[in-house]
């Protein structure tokens, strides 16, 4: 569907990334590092500078879709459509409060709502309705919410993302990776402060079986 950098030869930003990766924090940088995984928050770019808007969202349904389907291809803050956003992996989306497109990832957007729905004790939960509960869980007054955590990382389901200063986290098998645009690498850091980043609602749809694909530099 789309690439994190703008694949159009003859433009003056043919040459350098343009800001479209999203951290677990949910800002938005640019980076040359490609991501698993593509989304958006509906239309915050001018297309004629590609560049983003002051806002990072116009509304409040953020997905994660696929980089490729069907085969479409399309040229990134091209035209007034939705600004095609990228992730390092679907951990990494979900940090930052994103959850499954139910267009070109049905299959695993309906998995990620029976968890949701096991997990968070509801039942016929519809797409906007998620995406209402995970707006109040992601965002304070215009900034990233982080969470406190209610227990050691060694309980935590795999795909979980702590904060702790100004670094990011991912946790899997009870043990803390460090995150960068690049990847994850394994780290010694005490984390006896984190907070999580993970909305609280999408935590426990983790541990009610739902598991984020990771980046390959996450060990197995």
């Amino acid at each position: 569907m789309a690439s994190n950098t703008d694949p159009i030869r003859h433009s003056p930003f043919a040459t350098r990334p343009l800001q479209n990766r999203v951290t677990p924090t949910g800002d938005i940088i640019a980076t040359p590092h490609r991501g698993l995984f593509t989304g958006n928050r509906g239309i915050i770019h001018d297309p004629a500078t590609k560049t983003l808007l002051k806002k990072r969202w116009s509304t409040p349904a953020w997905i994660t879709c696929l980089c490729e389907f069907r085969g479409w291809r399309r040229p990134v803050m091209a035209r007034r459509s939705w600004t095609e956003l990228f992730f390092l992996d679907e951990a990494t989306a979900f940090a930052a409060g994103h959850r499954p497109c139910f267009f070109c990832r049905r299959d695993d957007a309906n998995r990620f709502r029976a968890a949701w729905e096991r997990g968070n004790g509801a039942s016929k939960v519809s797409a906007k309705s998620m995406d209402a509960k995970l707006h109040l869980e992601r965002l304070d007054h215009g900034r990233k919410r982080v969470h406190p955590l209610r227990g050691p990382l060694a309980d935590l389901p795999d795909g979980v993302m702590v904060q702790q200063g100004e670094q990011s986290y991912l946790v899997t098998k009870g043990r803390p990776l460090l995150w960068s645009p690049a990847g994850y690498a394994r780290t010694e850091h005490e984390l006896s402060s984190a907070m999580l980043l993970t909305p609280p609602s999408t935590l426990r749809a983790f541990s009610a079986g739902y598991r984020p694909a990771l980046h390959p530099t996450a060990p197995d």
